[in-house]
């Protein structure tokens, strides 16, 4: 299991221990644990814990304070592979996830949530760095996109089985966490003794790096961890606070997001190749923009549950288009930097994302609509943010401002 094969002689290997079938089994793996456990999040912690709009902020910002430590990879990596730990971060995530039941107070909540983040966001910060050092910058939008998929397939399943299951066979939470966590470590387990380690051609930097010219990267990272970070923790808790929705009904919506996607992200992918990553990110963020700010009229106007699950599903839509951000730094980055760009990416995305739910949580209390007009008004920045993105990025063309400048090297 762990000998080493380079790139470059992958074709010897059979077709399913190669890298490509590797990156597609994790994809299913993370998914299930991961989408079990957001499920049931709402209904477990009102249900179980009485949780109000100020504890949901809690337990989001204890959950985002290991995307916000996610370059500690840099130093992780100096001496484990990027490989093992992509691996044994999975692990970490599916056992935290199935025995997530057996916690169900506030402490116990927000300990195996912290967890079972670790093992989410450090796979997450390792994957994003294995794909775009795996996959050539030529196949990359198309195989994201197939990966996308794949892991909308997963969480089909894990819906599907929910929103099927709950109520007929009087499912219970652990049984669901027991269940979805498992799958995802066993799953885990052959990915761990099934495939060899596989060598990049290019060495990474194992430092802590920060480029000048990667500056809007950087800035639209962030801005994406403020947006995400209102739509993750308070989208669905609208769902269930707001309407009622039951564990099956929140479900439900899923399944109809993930069957969206499923359809859709391969199709992203194609759309990345042909219009480009300023064109897409234009679109997603505009449309972004649009959804959010309609969310602050399901309170202010009293639009109805329908315009609200219908909000939910296109937003959805407009975030699988993140996946131009990943290929939009795939073409300006130098390939040595993509592993320590990742972990300091991802630190960068959950800046906002750790010190946002706590403060959002208080003002959802009393005004949960302009939580959403903020959202909005983030999205708008990250438009701004992706027109200063050019038609052709790469090294040396990272921004709309290089035509105004004297070619020079890359930094």
């Amino acid at each position: 299991m762990f000998k080493q094969v380079s790139l470059s002689d992958v074709d010897q290997l059979p077709r399913w221990r190669q890298p490509v079938v590797l990156l597609f089994l994790m994809a299913l793996a993370m998914p299930l644990a991961f989408n079990a456990w957001l499920a049931l999040l709402n209904n477990f912690v009102i249900e179980v814990a009485q949780f109000d709009g100020r504890d949901i902020g809690l337990l989001h910002t204890v959950r985002e304070i290991p995307g916000f430590l996610a370059i500690g990879v840099i130093f992780i990596i100096l001496f484990m592979r990027e490989q093992i730990l992509a691996v044994l971060s999975l692990l970490l995530l599916g056992a935290a996830t199935a025995v997530t039941a057996w916690f169900p107070s506030m402490g116990g909540i927000l300990m195996i949530t912290l967890l079972s983040s670790i093992g989410f966001h450090y796979y997450e910060t390792v994957n994003q760095s294995l794909q775009l050092q795996w996959l050539s910058k030529e196949r990359a939008p198309q195989v994201l996109g197939w990966l996308l998929s794949a892991g909308s397939v997963a969480t089909l399943v894990v819906y599907l089985a929910i929103e099927r299951l709950w109520k007929p066979m009087d499912l219970s939470y652990d049984i669901v966490y027991m269940a979805a966590g498992g799958a995802t470590v066993l799953l885990t387990l052959f990915c761990l003794f099934a495939f060899p380690q596989f060598e990049a051609p290019t060495p990474q930097t194992k430092k802590l790096i920060l480029r000048k010219r990667y500056w809007l990267y950087y800035a639209l990272q962030f801005m994406a961890g403020a947006r995400r970070q209102i739509f993750v923790v308070f989208a669905g808790f609208m769902m269930v606070e707001k309407f009622g929705f039951e564990v099956h009904e929140i479900t439900r919506l899923y399944l109809i997001n993930l069957i969206i996607n499923i359809v859709a992200a391969p199709m992203l992918g194609k759309l990345v190749s042909k219009f480009g990553e300023r064109r897409t990110l234009i679109v997603e963020y505009a449309g972004l923009a649009i959804v959010f700010a309609a969310y602050g009229g399901v309170y202010w106007f009293g639009w109805g549950v329908l315009v609200a699950a219908f909000l939910y599903v296109v937003d959805h839509i407009f975030f699988a288009m993140a996946l131009a951000l990943k290929t939009y730094f795939q073409k300006i980055a130098d390939p040595a930097d993509i592993a320590p760009t990742a972990a300091v990416a991802f630190t960068i995305n959950h800046i906002a994302a750790v010190a946002l739910p706590v403060p959002l949580g208080i003002l959802w209390v009393f005004a949960p609509g302009w939580v959403f007009a903020l959202a909005a008004g983030m999205a708008l920045v990250s438009l701004s943010l992706a027109l200063l993105i050019p038609r052709h990025p790469e090294p040396g063309n990272e921004t709309v401002f290089a035509m105004w400048q004297r070619t020079a090297p890359a930094e």
